[in-house]
């Protein structure tokens, strides 16, 4: 299918986009961050390593496997039908919402789903910052589940299905690069690119043994800051309740979000014009 005007102005935009990843330089505390973590996991066996490692790769699949399975996924595919088909009335099949509606309208549906998200993202923060130990405990989990549910959801709006192995994988792929530092984000982005080309079977088996690394741990130390934060500034009180807290929890949370959703939506942007441009099936 040829593009439309609209759609070559997408991909340039979605271009310029892509250049600031590459164009992103490391600060001072930025590298000696980096060399802090190499240096703290070099101090252990890298057969301890390769474990942990291995059960966080794990732990993110069969999450992400489950909100997958779960009884709401067939609701979720039902209203984003029949979103499309208010959209337009051909739409027949899951299959046809990618091949009917234009990039702005895909991009419509995907954007409800991540506005949503950030919402119940905002919430959890909210909730968290109140300051008891099982919310405060439970936010790193809560945050995983919601952010994974909203890349599978606009991962659907844009016309994929993400029941299958691959289309599972991929889904966690673009957690993983949605969540790495700014300064790595390029890497990931590439990599994310090189799948592309590749058909579902080679994208699901020939993949590296392990997703995470010392690298991508820096979201994970983030959220650990943010609760020894929130737990110190829980006992601050105005009107009996743990404001600055709160604010540090919603706001946090809110940021994530929106930057794992705003990048989920530059990536399947950039999917959906490479399949119509015939340079992937």
């Amino acid at each position: 299918m040829e593009w439309t005007k609209r759609d070559e102005q997408v991909w340039e935009d979605l271009q310029e986009w892509r250049q600031t990843l590459f164009e992103y330089e490391s600060t001072d505390l930025e590298n000696a961050y980096d060399k802090w973590v190499e240096q703290a996991f070099s101090m252990l066996p890298d057969s301890l390593q390769i474990q942990f490692f291995e059960k966080l790769d794990g732990w993110l699949f069969h999450l992400n496997a489950l909100l997958r399975e779960s009884p709401l996924q067939a609701d979720a595919e039902e209203h984003i039908l029949q979103t499309a088909r208010s959209m337009n009335s051909n739409i027949h099949t899951f299959e046809d919402i990618r091949s009917s509606l234009s990039v702005d309208q895909l991009t419509f549906m995907a954007e409800q789903h991540a506005i949503r998200h950030r919402l119940y993202s905002f919430a959890q923060g909210g909730l968290a910052g109140s300051g008891k130990s099982i919310l405060i405990g439970s936010d790193l989990v809560s945050m995983a589940v919601i952010n994974l549910r909203a890349i599978q959801l606009m991962a659907m709006s844009f016309g994929y299905r993400v029941q299958s192995p691959s289309g599972l994988l991929e889904t966690l792929k673009v957690f993983h690069t949605a969540t790495l530092p700014e300064r790595l984000k390029m890497f990931g982005w590439e990599d994310l690119i090189n799948d592309l080309q590749k058909g579902d079977e080679e994208f699901y088996y020939d993949q590296p043994e392990r997703l995470t690394d010392s690298s991508w741990l820096d979201e994970p130390l983030k959220h650990v800051l943010k609760a020894t934060l929130m737990m110190s500034m829980a006992k601050k009180k105005t009107s009996g309740l743990p404001l600055a807290s709160i604010a540090i929890g919603a706001g946090f949370n809110y940021k994530t979000t929106r930057r794992i959703t705003d990048f989920t939506l530059k990536y399947y942007q950039f999917k959906h014009l490479l399949v119509k441009s015939g340079d992937i099936r």
